[in-house]
């Protein structure tokens, strides 16, 4: 049987399979007597050592295919060639020398219709890394231009609104620019009070009003309270007129009543029967101390003298509302000596007394006796520092109580004997 490989013994006797060479050829050229195989038949796969056994025919090689890209080609582990018994043989090839292995498709030219391919890595070069900072700078550039392209767009819209004209709102109803008046915006001029020549001495003296006063009960906390409330209403209805001449307004005062007494009666200077707090705007009267000068009083003759008292507070009212409470206030502290001081204080606590004279007529219909009730039982007794003498009491009483003017209660330009 022809073998075209030429693998098969004389004889006809098989070989023994043996390990193909690593190398595959051998370095030292061919045996003598060795017939090589006819080309048109099988690849020429180099000499075999005289002693070994021919290998295994193997089909005509075929062209390699290129692994997939990125495959990877587990390297092929070969086992060591057994050495036949005899002397030994020389290594198929030098040592470190790289192995001269034959081409698959044969030597280049030796066979027409063959030629030699370069051999094929098994595993393709890893791709390489991006530079990383290419990345950044490009990432910069286009914030860079679209932080740009937003600012050119908000500076083109500001300059859209900037320039587009406004239309002008409708005109409806009055022009007001008119009735302004520029000296509104000037400085207030400063207020000088004169207490001898104020504008309230050129007012009329005020004209009666109805009241109803209701009856008291000196006992009664309660009663006391709207006695003086109902009369302090009263004396605003009275007064009205005359602030308002005046171009002035005024609050109400508030009226209440205190158990606490400031002092008691027995003193040589008297006793408290009620206060003006200017601060406030509030008068009180004190209970312990109307309640004992009500128990020495006539029966049926103490209203008349309650409301020349409620009369007296509420002129302190008057004088606060006008500026002349505040100016008296100053003379006191400017005062070089003490009568200087108390002769400041007499002069207005006369004026109020005679405001009261202007308050009694006007709640009681100019009745004559009611003065005299007043009188008899509110500035009779002894003389007083702070409040003049009795008989200074009973004049401006009676002042404010029959002239038509407020003139009648200039205290501070009175002579210094009637306001002692």
């Amino acid at each position: 049987m022809e073998n075209p490989s030429g693998g098969e013994r004389p004889g006809g006797e098989a070989p023994r399979p043996e390990r193909p060479d690593p190398g595959g050829t051998h370095p030292f050229g061919e045996p003598a007597g060795h017939q090589p195989p006819d080309p048109r038949h099988a690849p020429y796969t180099g000499p075999v050592h005289p002693q070994a056994p021919r290998p295994v025919p193997t089909a005509p090689a075929s062209r390699p295919t290129a692994p997939p890209p990125h495959a990877f080609q587990p390297p092929v582990r070969q086992a060591p060639v057994r050495q036949p018994p005899g002397p030994p043989v020389p290594p198929p090839f030098p040592p470190h020398a790289p192995p001269h292995t034959v081409p698959p498709g044969g030597f280049p030219g030796g066979h027409q219709g063959t030629g030699w391919y370069p051999p094929v890595h098994p595993w393709a070069p890893p791709p390489a890394r991006p530079n990383p900072r290419h990345g950044r700078v490009g990432v910069l550039v286009g914030s860079s231009a679209a932080a740009a392209i937003a600012l050119v767009a908000l500076a083109a819209s500001i300059l859209i609104v900037v320039t587009t004209p406004q239309e002008e709102p409708p005109s409806h109803g009055t022009d007001l620019s008119a009735l302004y008046d520029e000296r509104l915006l000037a400085r207030p001029n400063t207020v000088e009070v004169d207490l001898v020549d104020h504008p309230l001495y050129d007012a009329t003296m005020p004209t009666r009003v109805d009241c109803d006063v209701p009856d008291l009960n000196g006992e009664s906390d309660e009663s006391w309270e709207e006695f003086a409330t109902v009369t302090g209403e009263c004396l605003d209805s009275l007064w009205a007129p005359v602030m308002t001449d005046l171009g002035l307004s005024v609050e109400t005062p508030e009226f209440v009543v205190t158990r606490d007494a400031p002092d008691s009666p027995g003193g040589e200077e008297g006793y408290t029967l009620a206060y003006y707090e200017s601060d406030l705007a509030r008068i009180t009267v004190v209970l312990p101390n109307v309640r004992h000068l009500g128990a020495l009083l006539p029966p049926g003759q103490s209203e008349e003298v309650w409301l020349a008292l409620i009369g007296h507070e509420y002129g302190h009212h008057v004088q606060h509302a006008t500026g002349i409470l505040d100016v008296a206030h100053g003379l006191r502290a400017k005062a070089g000596s003490e009568q200087e001081e108390l002769e400041a204080l007499r002069r207005t606590e006369l004026q109020a007394e005679c405001m009261a004279g202007v308050g009694l007529r006007g709640l009681t219909d100019a009745d004559e006796e009611a003065l005299e009730i007043a009188n008899t039982h509110f500035n009779s007794g002894g003389d007083l520092d702070t409040h003049g003498s009795a008989i200074n009491r009973a004049f401006w009483l009676e002042q404010g109580w029959t002239e038509t003017t407020m003139t009648a209660c200039n205290t501070y330009g009175a002579e210094t004997g009637q306001v002692a």
